[in-house]
């Protein structure tokens, strides 16, 4: 029987890629993002090319009530999620502590910390229930050290990689599998959304390097959820070969 996937921020860059992954394999799949043209195109390609089910959702995770209103009722055919896909996420702005911007800041926190909470609270407990199920929390080197500027990005994905090992220790004694991808430099639209719309900006900080793609994580994505249901991958830090920290190099810090 095929098995169902739940992602979040799933209309472009990792989660789309891990979406298109899971399609190439059989997984039927919930997409969950704000853009419903965006899924709804995603789902015509996924279906007509690998003959699978795609449920769009169009949801913030941000908003509480919306979360546990819509993905408490899933329609029965998509209501028993085996891997749930946190990938919804982002950075806002690159300021000085003493600079930031208080807004950018509550979008961070409300969308890294508190979304994946809600997410994870809806779809967790049917999980428990069946004894069953894999969680795959996208975080980041981010999470693993910080870099300037990065203060309260960096605090977000510090508290995904934290609330990673909290969940794995409390669904122990269940079937439940507790993933943390953590990725590096990687070419999406991540660096669009933190320069808001500053395609320059954004461009810049990819030079001198080879960063990972969207696909290159759906990758990992798949290796781990693919293993036999006794392992798991807590952590998988993710880099490109040109990257060995969260800084790369001094050139590329001081384009902004």
């Amino acid at each position: 029987m095929a098995k169902t996937a739940l992602i979040t921020g799933a209309s472009s860059g990792i989660g789309l890629a891990v979406a298109k992954k899971f399609a190439q394999n059989n997984i039927n799949l919930v997409l969950v993002a704000r853009r419903l043209e965006r899924l709804m195109q995603i789902k015509d390609e996924l279906e007509k090319n690998y003959n699978v089910r795609v449920l769009p959702v169009q949801l913030d995770v941000r908003k509480r009530d919306d979360v546990f209103e819509y993905l408490s009722h899933l329609p029965d055919d998509f209501s028993d999620i085996d891997i749930l896909i946190n990938n919804a996420g982002l950075a806002a702005g690159l300021s000085f502590f003493q600079e930031g911007d208080v807004d950018d800041w509550e979008v961070m926190i409300d969308t890294n910390i508190k979304g994946l909470l809600y997410v994870t609270r809806a779809i967790l407990p049917k999980m428990v229930e069946k004894n069953y199920g894999t969680i795959v929390n996208i975080a980041s080197i981010a999470g693993h050290e910080t870099y300037p500027r990065g203060n309260v990005y960096c605090a977000t994905k510090a508290a995904v990689k934290h609330l990673s090992k909290a969940l794995r220790m409390d669904v122990l004694g269940y079937d439940i599998r507790v993933i943390s991808i953590d990725p590096g430099m990687v070419e999406t639209e991540f660096s669009i959304v933190r320069f808001k719309g500053d395609k320059e900006k954004a461009k810049k900080v990819y030079e001198n390097i080879k960063p990972l793609t969207a696909e290159d994580v759906a990758e990992a994505v798949f290796f781990s959820v693919n293993l036999p249901q006794h392992v798991c991958v807590e952590d998988m830090v993710l880099m490109p070969t040109q990257q060995a920290s969260s800084i790369l190099n001094i050139k590329n810090y001081k384009n902004f």
